[in-house]
């Protein structure tokens, strides 16, 4: 897999297939993604590229108070890797891009740098600091695949959700909605 940080974008030149998000833990609903995000790639002969943020968000606007993070950006690299991801984009989270519309972000990053043709995108994912739904996304020559909520035995799955249980000592029922084990994926 290819790893490019922000400052590298300028040497993509490959029509792709993207998403976005923090995909900390690449648990079972960013896997649902990531299944989606490559089968359309292959499919349409397109590079699939996971758009990912340094540092996490929360942490970089201050609100990071009793967060942890599930998986370091190599742990992050490795799992991505693992499910067959063709390019991880690490972008700095810094007020730069903290300052992007959804629309800017969108045009300025997926289309213009990344030469994004499709975007895959979980049916809560906001863009920008106008937080603007992917579904409300209308940009000439970026299709749109939604993917819907991801549940195991009557949980939804999320990062959050997922922290609340290992915080709680249930690392069965994380492990659950993780899809792996808690323990670093060999790199």
């Amino acid at each position: 897999m290819q790893i490019l940080h922000g400052h590298q974008l300028k040497i993509f030149d490959q029509a792709s297939i993207v998403t976005v998000g923090s995909f900390d833990g690449v648990h079972r609903g960013h896997q649902a993604l990531l299944t989606q995000l490559t089968e359309q790639a292959r499919a349409k002969g397109l590079r699939s590229v996971v758009v990912t943020f340094e540092p996490h968000p929360r942490i970089a606007l201050g609100r990071s108070e009793g967060f942890e993070l599930l998986t370091e950006n190599d742990e992050k690299a490795a799992w991505l890797a693992h499910y067959g991801v063709d390019t991880l984009v690490m972008l700095p989270f810094d007020a730069q891009l903290a300052s992007l519309s959804g629309v800017d972000f969108a045009k300025s990053i997926l289309q213009q740098q990344l030469h994004a043709k499709m975007l895959v995108a979980g049916y809560n994912h906001r863009f920008g600091h106008d937080r603007l739904a992917a579904s409300d996304l209308s940009l000439p020559g970026l299709e749109l695949i939604e993917v819907g909520p991801f549940e195991v035995a009557g949980l939804r799955v999320s990062s959050t959700i997922i922290r609340k249980l290992i915080a709680a000592g249930d690392y069965t029922a994380a492990e659950q909605l993780l899809g792996h084990p808690i323990k670093r994926i060999e790199q």
